[in-house]
């Protein structure tokens, strides 16, 4: 069974930073697609950084830059470090997975996600 759970998310201003972690069970990072979304108030869930088995990583190009995705496979950990903040990054951030290996990368939304962690910016 899937179980994805984050952490890390908080109130920053602008140009701050946060680090998003994602403990996953159930999981192997060795063969699943890993990746982060965002939902702000009235938008669309948005792919923001994926993860695929080979570890190539992809980003949004709202983030490309200032996000950067990575995993800790020996401890199962899916993390999102994020720089220079803007009040436009405020939203709630899922981890998701999916071990489909085509689904991976340009924005398409993964299998299973977890319950999120609020991000917020301030000016």
């Amino acid at each position: 069974q899937v179980q994805l759970l984050e952490s890390g998310g908080g109130s920053v201003q602008a140009g701050g930073s946060l680090r998003l972690s994602c403990v996953a069970s159930g999981v192997s990072f060795s063969q699943y697609c890993m990746g982060w979304f965002r939902r702000a108030p009235g938008k669309e869930n948005e792919g923001v950084a994926y993860i695929d088995n080979n570890g190539k990583t992809s980003y949004a190009a709202s983030v490309n830059g200032r996000f950067f995705i990575s995993r800790d496979k020996a401890k199962n950990i899916l993390y999102l470090q994020l720089n220079s903040l803007k009040p436009e990054d405020t939203a709630m951030y899922t981890c998701a997975t999916d071990p489909v290996p085509w689904r991976c990368h340009a924005g398409r939304q993964l299998g299973y996600r977890g319950q999120g962690t609020q991000v917020t910016v301030s000016p």
